[in-house]
């Protein structure tokens, strides 16, 4: 999954007035008043919208900012990833609990010593043009993520395939891990066991005929002329992107598990100010909104709508970067979380739907565990003190100084209800310990642009779905945080131990030391675990998005009400 998005789960825009009067509002008792987890089904069938209704082949999902890389392992926006989801399908798929399940994979087994994984195919499988899918392009997928050009979301290496760092290294001509069997049955050989490892080649497969023509090592320059032109195996086949309106998709009439009952679909381009009214109006018949008790009054006052509120498995932060001289010193970083009320920032966003992040994995994770770890209450006296200890003095404006630098710095930020929130909150906030802060509000796909430039010293984002606790940490890796500069040689060993372990009871001591660690040595300032809400159209059944597949796990299955 992408590390950096909240894919189709958009809210509504936060006005000034709605900001103000909710500023003191905490009430997780109000909230459970307002609704329970789970499935809350429509009242009132009869108050479907009309242009709903005209709509008898199509089912229409709101999604945000998609950038236009089709191509399930080179996005770097996750609501490309949402996109993705729909026309490829996993080798091997996760259940509504998180359970590795069987995809394209009929069935798989581990060898004794868990080095060796043995894949099956189902039989008969296709991509979408009618042309075989066979181990071969399962191991061709896996050979292009070893390539030295590839620079894509997905660290194949932390499968530890035996051979792969000689063909990414161009020692050899081939990963010698990877051997054909026959067309239904791929070997995958690696030289550590890995906690990660199957899900981690058992990911979505790329057609060698088509993604492989003239295929070298070190080129992958025709591969990416084909983001636009994705061909895939999923439930739906991709017909059109047209930036900033729409997506488009026909059913799959060769997808493994049958043709989907709804003809078309389609990703509807929304924003944080137009999402409930076009779930209202009846032009998208899904979509996710914030979880907090106005926007549930809300849906519920339609009647027409089914509300779906469960748990997530990401959490939001503010990333450091530490290639900016000030950020370096961990007293720093720690004065800013300190001196934040996130508290209050859960408060207004959420209210009551929500809690302050204090582990980089949220709480329905069996890593997860508060105790031991420093939950950084706000508390302005200790962040004043942690800065004074560090050198930078109040100048004569209330902005501290130190050597001739103003503490001045810029968080990027994109539009959502979370962030419109943040910004007032932290230069209130900051503003009393002496730092100035100055944000930049710009679209989802220009934050990541300027990230990877390095033009940020504070970054807000989400992470994905994390599957794996591994997945929550990933991103604090010294070879994977160069752009934010961290680098902990502790860190680096507690997560390689962690992905080593497989006994999650062993796995967990790991991850709780890692959490300490990464406390005292700040990354991020953890934000917010959150609860999910979205909401369907009673003219549609099927949705039953969960943690671990959004909506799309559901699609195949989604049909339209007689």
């Amino acid at each position: 999954m992408s590390r950096y998005a909240q894919p189709t789960r958009i809210a509504q825009a936060l006005t000034l007035a709605v900001l103000s009067s909710v500023m003191a509002f905490s009430s997780p008792l109000y909230a459970d008043e307002i609704l329970k987890p789970g499935i809350t089904p429509a009242t009132d069938i009869s108050q479907i919208p009309a242009s709903a209704k005209l709509r008898k082949d199509t089912v229409v999902a709101g999604i945000s900012e998609p950038q236009g890389i089709f191509n399930p392992y080179f996005f770097v926006n996750g609501w490309d990833e949402n996109v993705t989801n729909v026309i490829f399908s996993r080798l091997i798929d996760w259940d509504s609990q998180g359970k590795l399940v069987p995809g394209l994979a009929e069935s798989w087994s581990v060898s004794d010593d868990h080095k060796v994984y043995t894949i099956k195919l189902r039989p008969n499988l296709t991509f979408s043009d009618g042309s075989p899918l066979t181990a071969e392009d399962v191991a061709f997928t896996l050979t292009v993520l070893h390539d030295p050009k590839y620079d894509g979301d997905t660290d194949i290496t932390l499968a530890n395939i035996a051979g792969g760092a000689d063909y990414k290294a161009g020692k050899a001509d081939s990963v010698s891990g990877l051997k054909v069997i026959d067309p239904l049955t791929l070997q995958v050989t690696t030289t550590q066991p890995g906690a990660t490892t199957l899900a981690k080649i058992g990911g979505p497969v790329l057609s060698k005929a088509w993604y492989g023509k003239n295929y070298q090592r070190g080129n992958l320059d025709y591969l990416r002329t084909l983001n636009g032109k994705p061909l895939g195996n999923g439930p739906y086949v991709y017909d059109k992107y047209i930036p900033g309106q729409e997506i488009r998709f026909h059913a799959n009439t060769r997808f493994y598990r049958g043709t989907p009952p709804v003809p078309r679909f389609i990703y509807r381009v929304t924003n944080p100010s137009t999402n409930f009214q076009l779930f209202q109006t009846g032009e998208t018949d899904y979509d996710a909104f914030t979880s907090r008790p106005d926007d549930i009054e809300q849906l519920r006052m339609l009647g027409f709508a089914n509300i779906n509120l469960y748990g997530s498995s990401d959490y939001s932060k503010v990333e450091f970067n530490l290639h900016r001289p000030a950020l370096q010193d961990a007293k720093v970083r720690q004065a800013l979380i300190y001196g934040l009320d996130r508290q209050k920032l859960i408060d207004v966003v959420y209210q009551g739907y929500g809690k302050v992040a204090i582990e980089p994995i949220a709480p329905i994770s069996w890593a997860w565990n508060a105790n031991g770890v420093n939950p950084y209450q706000y508390n302005p006296a200790r962040a004043n003190q942690l800065l004074d200890e560090a050198g930078w003095k109040k100048g004569p404006d209330g902005i501290r100084v130190k050597a001739g630098k103003r503490l001045e710095l810029t968080l990027l930020v994109s539009k959502k209800v979370l962030n419109d929130a943040l910004i007032p909150i932290a230069k209130e906030n900051w503003q009393q310990i002496g730092v100035l802060l100055k944000p930049q509000v710009v679209d989802f796909n220009a934050l990541m642009s300027q990230r990877k430039a390095g033009n940020y010293d504070l970054a807000s984002f989400s992470t994905s779905t994390l599957n794996d606790p591994h997945d929550g940490v990933w991103d604090f890796y010294s070879k994977e945080a160069t752009e934010s500069g961290y680098n902990n040689p502790q860190v680096d060993a507690l997560i390689n131990q962690g992905n080593t372990e497989l006994d999650p009871e062993k796995r967990k001591p790991i991850y709780n030391r890692l959490y300490q660690v990464l406390a005292e040595d700040p990354p991020a300032i953890l934000l917010a675990y959150r609860q999910i809400l979205s909401a369907s159209s009673a003219r549609v059944t099927g949705f039953k998005p969960d943690i671990y597949n959004g909506l799309t796990g559901s699609l195949p299955n989604v049909t339209i009400a007689k």
